[in-house]
């Protein structure tokens, strides 16, 4: 099987910045793509970022110049800098891998990690 771990959210105030981490681990013989996805009180999710394995990145536009994805696939572990936070990124992000696992590396699955919260709020 495949987890998904994230971590790095919290309280912050309007205009500060937090770093999220999204540890994969597991059978993994590749990840194709991963994203942040999150989804706000009485809101539907929404994709925040993506970016495949040779680091092509897609922003949604209300982060765009404020977030910045990346990965580092050794670790199998991708990262979203958030800075000039405000309160409308308020939600829980969660963490996504589109995965090959070893043993059937022509298959692609998908995994979604538990979700952690951002609050921004003075």
């Amino acid at each position: 099987q495949v987890q998904l771990v994230e971590s790095g959210g919290g309280l912050v105030q309007p205009g500060g910045s937090l770093r999220l981490s999204c540890a994969a681990s597991g059978s993994i013989f590749r990840i194709p793509a991963m994203g942040w996805y999150r989804q706000a009180t009485g809101k539907q999710r929404e994709v925040v970022a993506t970016i495949t394995s040779d680091d092509s990145t897609n922003y949604a536009d209300s982060v765009k110049g404020r977030f910045t994805i990346s990965r580092d696939n050794a670790k199998n572990t991708m990262y979203l800098q958030m800075n000039s936070l405000k309160p409308e990124d308020t939600a829980v992000y969660y963490c996504n891998a589109a995965v090959r696992k070893l043993g059937s590396p022509l298959r692609v699955d998908d995994y979604w990690g538990q979700g952690t919260q951002v609050t921004v709020s003075s």
